[in-house]
């Protein structure tokens, strides 16, 4: 049955879904990655492609930006389309000292200064973490892609932020302290929604730009295009 936001079949959106947050991105991922692909849902631009990968049903939708609006997708997801994992293959602003640009950051868990980690369970902040089989693949993933390359993974903590042009330097600095990965907008919203619904998520982000050195930030069109590692992970972690 068809939802407020999605109008696809029953049937037509896969057990596994590939979550950018750009509908573009999410097109691209379907068109370059998957066969047999068919445009199912396409509600305010937001289209849902399915296909299959490596013989495997397999669904990519945008989130748009943000977790409200990642948290109505997710939710409509999981509840109603029978989904079971979802990956978000996404970009985040580097924090920690020991991550560049290009690298790539697997969310293991996910800080946020989103109402979401206290809505839940009233007096009580949760910890939004991804899913234990997801995260093991992926970091399984990482190693296998990072071995005798220069590549670099790492995981740790993201900071999900309800704010974009929200300059907070102290904060920052204090999560740098901690050893927070980076900064991105929609991470705890998929964890709080994957609990939720007791279905299982993980976030995998390329570094886009950095908040403390500036000098190598992607492009827009870069943006789009230089997520092939962390698409490979996530693709490992769905399909575990």
């Amino acid at each position: 049955m068809a939802t407020p936001h999605i109008t696809a079949e029953p049937g037509q959106i896969a057990p596994a879904v590939v979550m950018p947050g750009d509908p573009k991105r999410a097109e691209r991922i379907a068109r370059d990655f998957f066969t047999d692909v068919t445009l199912v849902s396409d509600v305010r631009g937001i289209g849902a492609w399915t296909g299959r990968y490596e013989g495997a049903p397999i669904t990519a939708m945008a989130s748009g930006m943000g977790i409200p609006s990642l948290s109505i997708y997710a939710t409509e997801l999981f509840r109603f389309y029978g989904v079971e994992r979802i990956v978000r293959v996404g970009t985040c602003g580097g924090i920690a000292d020991d991550i560049a640009i290009r690298d790539v950051a697997i969310g293991a868990s996910a800080h946020t200064n989103s109402g979401i980690a206290t809505l839940l369970v009233p007096g009580v902040t949760l910890s939004l973490a991804a899913s234990t089989d997801m995260l093991i693949a992926a970091v399984a993933k990482a190693r296998e892609l990072t071995a005798g390359t220069s590549v670099r993974i790492k995981t740790g903590a993201l900071y999900s932020s309800d704010f974009f042009y929200l300059e907070n330097t102290e904060l920052m600095a204090q999560l740098r302290a901690l050893g927070t990965l980076g900064v991105e907008m929609e991470a705890a919203g998929l964890y709080a929604a994957a609990a939720q619904e007791h279905k299982q998520a993980l976030a995998v982000c390329t570094v886009s730009d950095h908040l403390f050195d500036h000098s190598g930030d992607m492009s827009a069109e870069e943006r789009e295009t230089s997520f092939t590692t962390a698409l490979s992970i996530g693709l490992a972690a769905l399909f575990a």
